[in-house]
């Protein structure tokens, strides 16, 4: 199944902004997070068609992921 993935801020460093993956079914968001390296520390969003999902949702064929830092501020 395709997943189209995108990264946003630090995330992006040294991957890629957006790309089509394949991905067995049955996988979750944070199964893609390990996958593509991405430090579960400052994991902080993920929305699954523009909307707001849980690190445990399972992905569907087509589905637009996109994961996000957490964001600092000062």
């Amino acid at each position: 199944m395709q997943v189209r993935v995108k990264l946003v801020g630090v995330f992006k460093i040294d991957r890629f902004r957006q790309e089509m993956c394949d991905y067995p079914e049955g996988i979750t968001v944070m199964e893609v997070a390990r996958q593509l390296g991405l430090s579960e520390k400052i994991l902080g969003i993920a929305l699954i068609n523009g909307v707001h999902s849980g690190f445990d949702s399972i992905l569907q064929d087509g589905d637009d992921l996109t994961l996000m830092p957490i964001l600092e501020g000062g």
